[in-house]
């Protein structure tokens, strides 16, 4: 029997971020070197985000079209958007209890390389398909995917009932090490410091060792990846039943 989950709710999730330099771990007992060292780690730059969608952007409101959907298993948690602008046209969908596949195409390749790490590393299905001014700037097509994404997400989730809600995940990538904590708790809130060394991340790597652009951007998208995979998992123990001593979350 499939589990109709409430969709249309509003997600507001609370994450930390934290980027530190990262210490290469030796062939022998790896584990225990870096056990010993992590405490030596130096912080370089520290986050903490709540990504809010929002169904309207400064060129006024743009027509969204959604659907939420479960499939045969009860824990298959689909969100889908359509987003149209005078900037962008963007289509996202969204399946939290994938398997990984990753299929999007943007026109932005960097932007598409940082959706396949949220695919792979949260083992979610996600599909989006982008087209916009970008002979202006990247910019309007990374926002609006973003918003697009962020609306599906929360669709997906409905009422978050029987979900761990919080995650928390470290990332290491050659010199970069990012941290990510989050709260699936519907309370807005975003704390970002990452300190991206360069611009613009073009095909040619030319950054001092624990300053690559490059790897900040794509561990952050991996431990957000990971450590969301963690809040929206189901928490058996909870039998079904919200993950807050209040009893709601809220989904304004």
């Amino acid at each position: 029997m499939a589990l109709w989950l409430p969709g249309g709710c509003q997600l507001k999730p609370q994450i930390r971020v934290s980027s530190t330099t990262f210490i290469p771990l030796p062939a022998q007992s790896p584990l225990l070197f870096y056990k010993r060292n992590f405490k030596n780690l130096k912080l370089m730059n520290s986050i903490t985000t709540t990504p809010q969608a929002s169904l309207a952007d400064d060129n006024g409101s743009p027509a969204i079209s959604a659907s939420h959907s479960t499939g045969d298993h009860p824990y298959c948690r689909v969100g889908e958007v359509k987003r149209v602008t005078k900037e962008t046209n963007v289509y996202v969908k969204i399946n939290l209890d994938g398997s990984g596949v990753a299929d999007s195409s943007t026109s932005v390749p960097f932007l598409d390389h940082m959706l396949d790490q949220l695919s792979s590393h949260g083992l979610f299905d996600v599909h989006v398909r982008a087209t916009g001014d970008i002979h202006i700037d990247d910019h309007h097509t990374n926002e609006d995917v973003a918003l697009a994404l962020g609306t599906a997400l929360l669709q997906a989730l409905g009422d978050r009932k029987g979900i761990n809600r919080f995650g928390d995940f470290s990332a290491p990538l050659d010199e970069a090490l990012i941290h990510v904590a989050l709260d699936l708790s519907g309370r807005p809130h975003l704390s970002c410091d990452l300190q991206i060394p360069t611009e613009r991340v073009g095909t040619y790597d030319t950054q001092l060792a624990g300053k690559n652009s490059h790897h900040i951007i794509e561990a952050t998208f991996k431990a957000f990846a990971r450590a969301l995979k963690q809040a929206t998992e189901y928490d058996p123990r909870r039998a079904g039943t919200v993950p807050s001593s209040k009893g709601v979350l809220s989904r304004a």
